[in-house]
Parts: structure tokens; sequence; C-alpha cells
């Protein structure tokens, strides 16, 4: 996934099974959940895609939704963000460990592991992933919230992974950290390409 021209470059990659999704695309959306069947998801849809509106006030940049059959019936759905956010404090290191500790500190942890990633990068990279109890939704959710240092030096990139699915907590986790490992600030592929076929894949093809 490539940047948005007004901000700092970077480029990424999501595994098959999540779809870019933006506040105009409802309809589309309607039409995937409609196809995989999930109650809960076309329970959920509606209010995500009104919380989309107000996610671009809080920097965030990208978000996608990630469906994956889960047998003998059903699919796995979770949201992934990507925030990106101006700092004024000159050490990035520094940067990413305050923020990471932030996040650490959020009241709505109910249980939390915490630990440092090393990117071939070598930029500061820190993960807070386990069980979150939001206020008014009696199901607890499962997040993992990376945050890493642009290498401008200005800008801090915080990458969500959220779902319900709690059962695949260790699943998400990886995917995430996958996903930061393609993070990278110069164009992995400057000649254009047709795009391909929407992929999907069950949760735990996604790790293979």
């Amino acid at each position: 996934m490539i940047r948005q021209s007004s901000l700092p470059p970077y480029w990424f990659r999501l595994p098959p099974g999540f779809h870019d999704i933006e506040p105009g695309d409802r309809a589309s959306l309607n039409a995937i959940v409609e196809v995989l069947g999930s109650p809960d998801a076309q329970h959920e849809l509606p209010q995500l895609i009104d919380a989309l509106e107000g996610l671009a006030e809080h920097d965030v940049v990208h978000t996608a939704l990630g469906f994956h059959p889960e047998q003998p019936v059903g699919v796995t759905t979770s949201l992934f963000s990507l925030t990106v956010r101006r700092v004024d404090q000159p050490n990035p290191r520094l940067a990413a460990a305050r923020t990471a500790l932030s996040i650490a500190n959020s009241p709505l942890w109910t249980q939390a592991d915490r630990r440092f990633i090393d990117l071939p990068s070598a930029l500061p990279c820190c993960l807070v992933a386990g069980i979150i109890s939001v206020p008014d939704v009696d199901q607890r959710l499962f997040q993992a919230r990376i945050a890493t240092a642009h290498p401008d030096g200005l800008h801090l990139l915080v990458l969500d992974m959220t779902s319900a699915s709690t059962q695949h907590a260790d699943a998400y986790t990886d995917i995430l950290e996958a996903v930061v490992h393609t993070l990278c600030f110069s164009d992995p592929d400057p000649e254009p390409s047709a795009p391909g076929p929407a992929q999907t894949s069950r949760i735990l093809d996604v790790l293979l």
C-alpha cells in the first residue's frame, strides 16, 4: 500500500484478506459482508462506517477491513489502521518510547504484553498487544498497537489491529508484526503494474 501524497513517504503491504476502506465504500462493504454471510459483521459494519468519518481528526490516514473465513462456518473480522503524527521530539527513539508508554498506560487494557521489535531499518519500534474493555461495549476486544518512527525524524507511525475474535489474538499480533516488517520509505516498486484480483484467506493461511 502506498502513501498519500501529502504525507511523508512510506509504503507497506497488507496480507490477503484485507480490503482498503473509506467512508464512501459502504455499498461495496455491504456486498462483501452479504457474500460472507456473517451476522456479526452485518450488525457491526454500519457502526464502523459511521465511525470512519471521524478518524481523520485523529491523524488516521489509512484503514482496511480483514475478512478471514473460519471453519466450520463463519468469518473472523478485523480492522487495521495507520496513524501518522508529526512529533516535536528530536529523538525518534524517545518519541516512539513515549508513545508506546502512553498506549500501554491506557485504562482500556485488561491485560497486555509489551515488547520491542527489531526492524531491518533499525528504527525504534514498540508493540503493545492484549485485551481491551471499551466503555458501553459488553464484549471484550483484542488490540495490537505498534509505534515506530519515520526516518525523517519528524513523524511517528502507529499501526493498529483490532478484532472481536479474541481467540485469534496471537495470530493477529503476528500479522501486525509482519506488516510493520514490510514498512519502507522508498518506493519498492517504481514501475506501475496492473492491480490483481482481490485475494482472501483464512487467518491461519496468512501466517504460512
